[in-house]
């Protein structure tokens, strides 16, 4: 499907313009943090801070969002007004900064409450009370940056839209980034952090409140600053109610958490969600097996270039590169594999590993879906401009999830609803 020709070329221009990731790596956080920092509130949702103990002594942060109100139904007047009150200073910040942060945060406010609890109601800041639904399940929340760059700061937005969304709770992990923590340690943050919450030993410390998170290679690998104790802890949740969901690097970590836990036996999660995810680990145009590698990967922000870089800063030996918790399509062996949802996208250069790695899964595993957001391109979870993509992949996760009906829709493009003509997605493995 052809994309829109004034964005292309705005894409492409910025392809060109911007430095490569292993360049612009430590500009870009401090880019994401400020941005991040300028988000304005949402009120459908609470936003509270934790932090799961590791075995080296580090405390990895975790950011818990829990949906107030059911999803499309009215907030109270005075928290509407609230709301509206605030203003989108991400988006002024982000124009200036095409170059550095290609990806942007959507415009859906966040409010952070320093009220606990899942039942009754919940008084705002106005003195207005919120009806508390009951979450759905939980959905373990790994973000994207080629472990290198991202956070729960610049997600938090995403995440409480994802929260109130799918009518989860999320628990989003600031896992340990490269290159000043290389590879294994990124994913076994994750997974003792997933074994944790499976095994009810999730602790809450600090819960009551969200504070900054400082990216976790700044920090001393301790206890969470502040101290406070660790009294309280998650109760162990219905396995079949946890959906592991991660983005780009966050979808690497949530399939290699999945591979982990089946090869260690402690967990065995049931559900997995997988948007763009890099799932491979060569993206020299001349070497590479997928053709989108070399379609895709100069003119939409993500580059081919930016991919080696991620890898390289991420490895910490060559033999890491065919470690199927590196890159899980290197794997001889995916059975025994959560249900699995993948989605990849149309202008993405990792879009046919990622389809390729749901054609693998297919062969040894049931219930595996896979869908191509076309008009997509890489990182558009975060991308104002396409709030049409971010909708249609919505659409898909509830059916996924919750087996609602999945029509087929005409295509949005990624320029806010204005459709470039056919589907917006594409059923790659014939599913549906």
């Amino acid at each position: 499907m052809p994309i829109n020709e004034a964005l292309f070329a705005a894409m492409k221009a910025a392809s060109y313009i911007k430095p490569n990731a292993g360049k612009s790596y430590k500009l870009q956080r401090v880019a994401e943090e400020l941005i991040a920092k300028q988000a304005p509130a949402n009120p459908k949702c609470r936003v509270e801070d934790a932090f799961a103990p590791m075995a080296d002594g580090y405390a990895v942060p975790l950011r818990v969002f829990t949906p107030l109100v059911a999803y499309g139904a009215p907030l109270p007047e005075a928290l509407e007004e609230s709301s509206a009150n605030d203003t989108p200073v991400a988006s002024a910040i982000s124009a200036i900064l095409p170059a550095v942060l290609p990806k942007v945060l959507p415009k859906i406010p966040i409010k952070e409450s320093t009220s606990s609890g899942n039942t009754g109601s919940i008084p705002d800041d106005s003195g207005t009370e919120i009806s508390v639904i009951t979450p759905h399940g939980t959905i373990l929340f790994f973000h994207g940056g080629g472990w290198a760059t991202g956070g729960i700061n610049l997600y938090t937005q995403a995440c409480a839209h994802m929260a109130v969304r799918l009518q989860r709770r999320v628990i989003a992990v600031e896992y340990r980034l490269a290159p000043e923590y290389r590879f294994p340690t990124a994913v076994e943050d994750c997974y003792e952090v997933a074994r944790q919450l499976f095994a009810g030993e999730l602790p809450i410390s600090g819960v009551g409140g969200s504070v900054d998170v400082d990216h976790p290679q700044s920090a001393a690998p301790t206890a969470p600053a502040g101290g406070g104790d660790i009294s309280a802890t998650i109760p162990a949740p219905d396995p079949d109610s946890i959906v592991l969901f991660g983005d780009s690097a966050g979808g690497n970590l949530a399939a290699a958490v999945s591979l982990m836990a089946r090869d260690r036996g402690e967990f065995m999660p049931r559900t997995q969600m997988l948007l763009y995810p890099v799932v491979g680990n060569d993206y020299n145009p001349e070497t590479s097996p997928f053709e989108s590698v070399r379609t895709n990967g100069t003119d939409y922000i993500l580059t081919a270039q930016d991919m080696a870089d991620y890898i390289d800063m991420y490895r910490s030996s060559v033999a890491d590169l065919t470690n199927p918790y590196f890159a899980p399509l290197t794997a001889h062996d995916l059975s025994n594999q959560p249900r699995t949802l993948v989605l990849s996208a149309e202008y993405c250069p990792l879009r046919d590993e990622d389809e390729a790695y749901a054609r693998r899964l297919q062969l040894v595993n049931d219930n595996v879906s896979c869908y191509r957001i076309h008009d997509g391109i890489h990182g558009y979870l975060l991308n104002t401009s396409a709030v049409g993509l971010v909708a249609t992949t919505y659409r898909i996760i509830e059916h996924f999830l919750d087996d609602t009906p999945l029509e087929p829709a005409p295509g949005t493009g990624t320029t806010a609803n204005a459709p470039e003509g056919g589907d917006a997605w594409q059923d790659v493995l014939g599913t549906d």
